[in-house]
């Protein structure tokens, strides 16, 4: 299969590209910075999936002659599928994104007919908002694989997650799957990036469900409902994951222990680093780091810290 061409320059002019690869068969890899602005439309020749990794605010857009407006955050992500006829799409803010491009189908005809599905029913969805952790972890690794030395297994690696993103993707983004939400979030955008600002912030100490409600000026119980309306994730299921994708980025970067890492992003003992992180990547933070280049390390807690609680 050859190289898969792509509109990421023709699209994202107003963006800094910090990193990019396109020599894995059916898959394109861009790391970019983006301002707030308005950014260019031209008709996409292939499937474009967004990772929002960090920054966030309102992204606005129009496609297909829908209108669609969101506040993004880190982990949620976006779906453009090939031949969308976007006329809009402005940011409010400064963002750092993920962008993956896939074939229309996204697995050859002879594999979707493997798994009894007609391609000429495959069309992927014009999605918006998604707060799926699931596809966000799946993809997520990717982003360190841009930014290091390649190794023999990494088309291995690289293959296993088309197939499991391909799987997904077909699951549960396809035009006869995915519907849009019913209605917008109640809790008010302004407070809503207030509450993200303060995570971000603590990652590494104390998170209280008070605390996050103060920052919303609401009640524990009304900023619990109103938040997962908001995000499609409890409080403490939000922070925990926000919790991991920090600690990945620092693991590719291969400068801190595993100790370190742990309490620097609030996971109390390297005993609670690894079952967390565990359980959110299916891998442990070690296995992880030897994935993105970096050299083992054992897994075992030289001594319990003290437990830092985060938000129930």
């Amino acid at each position: 299969m050859m190289a898969l061409v792509t509109h990421g320059d023709q699209k994202y002019k107003n963006s800094e590209k910090l990193a990019e690869a396109n020599d894995w068969p059916g898959l394109s890899i861009e790391h970019r910075k983006f301002e707030a602005g308005r950014q260019a439309t031209p008709v996409p020749i292939c499937t474009e999936l967004i990772l929002l990794l960090s920054g966030g605010g309102m992204v606005c857009r129009a496609g297909n002659g829908e209108v669609q407006k969101s506040l993004a955050r880190p982990g949620m992500s976006y779906l453009v599928p090939v031949g969308t006829q976007e006329s809009h799409l402005e940011l409010s803010d400064r963002m750092e994104c993920l962008h993956l491009y896939l074939p229309p189908a996204l697995l050859d005809h002879s594999a979707l007919a493997d798994f009894d599905i007609d391609p000429a029913r495959v069309e992927i969805a014009y999605a918006h908002g998604l707060a799926d952790q699931v596809l966000f972890h799946i993809c997520s690794p990717l982003r360190d694989l841009l930014h290091r030395p390649r190794q023999p297994t990494d088309a291995l690696f690289v293959e296993g997650i088309q197939v499991a993103l391909a799987a997904h993707l077909l699951g549960n983004y396809t035009i006869d799957r995915w519907r849009a939400p019913d209605k917008a979030p109640t809790l008010d955008p302004r407070r809503l990036q207030r509450v993200l600002d303060y995570i971000e912030a603590t990652l590494g100490g104390e998170i209280r469900l008070e605390d996050l409600a103060g920052q919303a000026c609401l009640s524990p119980y009304h900023f619990s409902r109103l938040f997962r309306e908001a995000t499609g994730l409890s409080p403490h299921r939000y922070v925990t994951d926000r919790r991991v994708q920090a600690a990945r980025r620092e693991l590719a970067r291969n400068r801190l222990s595993l100790v370190e890492i742990a309490l620097e992003f609030g996971f109390g003992s390297q005993a609670n680093f690894t079952r967390v992180f565990r359980k959110a990547a299916t891998l442990t933070p070690g296995q992880y780091r030897e994935l993105c280049g970096g050299g083992p390390e054992m897994e075992t807690d030289p001594g319990e810290t003290a437990s830092r609680r985060i938000c129930a």
